[in-house]
């Protein structure tokens, strides 16, 4: 399955020492460069690289200036070369390694008070179904054991979905995909798997999406930033149970 392979492995059981192949998340380091010149490097699987950098370029605003994704190359090998042809200036002050894992990285950069509007109203059964649909799609993880999710929906259906190895490069990912295919976000649902940390918020903040909810907690930051912005923040997500931390009147 891609985004994984086969590794032979010893599994003790109070009946013995068994050998079998048993399934792992593939890992790749990414070297980002911007005409030629390497600008960033992080670790991901090797799915969706694209999205990725896409949504992480245009999340953090890397790129000062004009730069085409459809120009962008990626290269596979024993690491994963991407480079984007621009015109504007390379930003990385400020970056901050996050609370995410495999070093995630954001940027310090602001977003309006209030900024989200209030975008979606969504039923309670509504967004318990899409979740639960969320999470049946996380083959990966069902596979491994160590993927991160996300995904955008609307009031309806699952739009978009992503894997990887750190959640921060799942849900860059997701807007990724939508940048490319011109899908507006700030009517949308973001889903995630893991915590809900300030990164995350800022993210879903910088492009005015109105409901988050995930399985897990979010840490008082990413509070503090879901109600300054107008994000709804959900949390312990299961089934028909689940925290609204922040700005409940879009659940109904």
């Amino acid at each position: 399955m891609e985004g994984a392979e086969k590794r032979r492995i010893s599994r003790i059981t109070e009946e013995g020492c068994l050998q079998l192949d048993d399934e792992v998340a593939l890992e790749r380091r990414l070297r980002i460069s911007v005409n030629g010149h390497e600008v960033l490097r992080l670790y991901c699987s090797p799915v969706k690289v694209r999205e990725l950098v896409v949504g992480l370029f245009m999340t953090e605003g890397v790129i000062r200036g004009n730069w085409c994704a459809e120009r962008m190359t990626v290269k596979h090998g024993h690491d994963i070369l991407v480079d984007i042809p621009a015109e504007g200036e390379v930003e990385l002050e400020g970056g901050t390694i996050t609370s995410g894992c495999l070093g995630g990285i954001t940027f310090d950069r602001s977003f309006e008070d209030g900024a989200v509007g209030e975008g979606i109203k969504i039923e309670r059964k509504s967004l318990s179904g899409l979740f639960a649909e969320f999470q049946r799609m996380s083959r990966l993880y069902k596979l491994t054991g160590c993927i991160h999710n996300a995904a955008v929906s609307d009031s309806k259906k699952i739009i978009t979905h992503a894997e990887d190895i750190g959640r921060h490069n799942a849900v860059d990912k997701v807007i990724g995909h939508c940048i490319l295919e011109n899908i507006a976000l700030e009517d949308k649902v973001m889903h995630v798997s893991g915590r809900l940390s300030s990164e995350m918020a800022s993210k879903c903040a910088r492009w005015k999406i109105p409901v988050v909810v995930s399985r897990a907690a979010p840490t008082s930051l990413a509070i503090d930033i879901a109600e300054r912005s107008g994000i709804t923040m959900i949390g312990f997500m299961r089934s028909s149970r689940f925290n609204i931390y922040t700005h409940p009147y879009r659940i109904i």
